[in-house]
């Protein structure tokens, strides 16, 4: 046990540098003994100034170096070591949210194929929709931008945010960042979402009811929203609804319909400022 100890030993920063001043200073008094009281053992009786700096200084620029190396070698392993821990706490928050999206994914799918109450004959208010709601918001709240879009289309595909009949109320959901570039959300009721900065670019939101939603910063391009309802939605400016492909029959944030709407922006020039009136 004791062998196995010592051969796990290391030496510490602190030891080392205390070894290497003692041998440093025993070398020095080495030196000017040899020379001042003529130790020949030592062989320095006769060095020259010259002999005196090469002894010194060869030495000094041995442990300088060595030093500087070993703090460059722990700087670079501390900066390993803080890379590695920040990936796998990238890596194990990446585990968390898949696995806390799968339970939700389980969860509501045995709600929906429930044999005496299944979730998509729910209405909007009642027990079974109010805790499928709950479990909604509380893991929106806590998925990124990618696994949010993921909800929004299962929740989408099931039959549950349909503008026509939703069974669960969107308001004030945790939309944030939400990735639906490109997703078909045609007829989806997302009122009163928070959706700032979402991304839903190429997203087919034709008929789709928003109306209060926040729609700060949103990615919009080449979104259809034509017939959409856009009606008390907030938070957003003419130019980023006209980089949508199309909002034909739309209505717009103020109430107008969206051709009503260009009209009165054109003849006042102020296409590209606030979507209010």
């Amino acid at each position: 046990m004791d062998d196995q100890k010592q051969s796990r030993w290391q030496p510490t920063r602190r030891q080392l540098l205390w070894a290497g001043g003692i041998a440093a200073l025993a070398c020095l008094i080495i030196v000017i003994c040899g020379y001042l009281f003529g130790w020949k053992w030592t062989g320095l009786p006769k060095r020259t100034l010259w002999d005196w700096l090469n002894l010194l200084i060869v030495p000094a620029v041995l442990a300088l170096g060595g030093y500087l190396f070993t703090r460059s070698e722990n700087r670079r392993t501390r900066e390993a070591g803080d890379e590695q821990r920040a990936l796998d706490r990238q890596i194990a928050d990446q585990r968390r949210q898949d696995d806390m999206l799968q339970a939700y994914l389980d969860g509501m799918s045995q709600l929906l194929t429930d044999k005496d109450r299944p979730l998509h004959r729910a209405s909007v208010g009642d027990s079974l929709s109010t805790v499928a709601r709950a479990r909604t918001l509380t893991v929106l709240s806590r998925l990124d931008g990618d696994r949010k879009g993921s909800v929004v289309q299962f929740m989408y595909e099931s039959s549950l945010i349909s503008r026509d009949r939703p069974v669960l109320n969107l308001l004030g959901a945790n939309l944030i960042k939400a990735d639906l570039g490109g997703a078909n959300l045609r007829g989806a009721n997302l009122d009163a979402a928070n959706l700032f900065v979402a991304r839903l670019s190429m997203a087919n939101l034709r008929g789709a009811s928003l109306q209060g939603a926040s729609l700060g910063g949103p990615d919009l391009l080449a979104a259809d929203l034509s017939r959409a309802d856009l009606f008390g939605s907030y938070d957003c400016t003419a130019e980023q609804l006209t980089a949508a492909r199309t909002l034909e029959g739309a209505t717009m944030p103020n109430g107008q319909k969206y051709e009503d709407w260009i009209k009165d922006r054109e003849g006042r020039g102020k296409v590209g400022e606030d979507a209010s009136p």
